[in-house]
């Protein structure tokens, strides 16, 4: 995807709004975490970053199917981890990244669902050299178009949530 389409993308995502400040999704306002995305014992909680980004969708033999997320994660008030195709983190001050795959899912209403994934590959070393684990928390947006499409159309639809980033004890 162009820088062109993802800097309009957060342009358009830091306009509307999605109910709450732009690069402030919720941090302090968590609910109460559904089971089937809880962290197992054994691990800590090592950062946890608002980000604002887009879930990139394309139609497909007549439907919209994911393509791949883009955010920007901020951690201690600045632009700290971009978060692509992969799924994959990367800290752009020290290059460790981390990728992950899905173990649990929680649904949301009108939103894509919280997530808890497992990290499957780190790069380091840095902040997220050690991460075991990520949630994707209070998640607003990002769902994907509805309707008809045109077929190799791409939809990049604004999405707000919290990153939890988990380490072993």
């Amino acid at each position: 995807m162009s820088r062109v389409v993802v800097g309009l993308a957060l342009a358009a995502l830091m306009t509307v709004g999605l109910g709450g400040a732009a690069g402030t999704a919720g941090a302090a306002t968590h609910r109460a975490v559904p089971e089937v995305i809880k962290v197992p014992a054994g691990n800590k909680r090592i950062a946890l970053m608002p980000a604002t980004g887009v879930q990139t969708y394309q139609c497909t033999a007549g439907a919209w199917t994911f393509v791949q997320p883009d955010a920007i994660l901020r951690y201690r008030g600045r632009a700290e981890v971009l978060h692509s195709k992969g799924p994959v983190w990367t800290d752009v001050a020290d290059g460790s990244s981390v990728t992950a795959a899905a173990q649990g899912s929680s649904p949301v209403p009108n939103a894509i669902p919280q997530l808890l994934l497992k990290s499957t590959g780190n790069r380091g070393p840095g902040l997220l050299a050690g991460v075991t684990f990520i949630q994707r928390l209070d998640t607003r947006g990002g769902v994907a178009p509805t309707g008809t499409c045109v077929e190799g159309a791409t939809a990049s639809v604004p999405y707000m949530a919290d990153y939890a980033f988990w380490a072993a004890v």
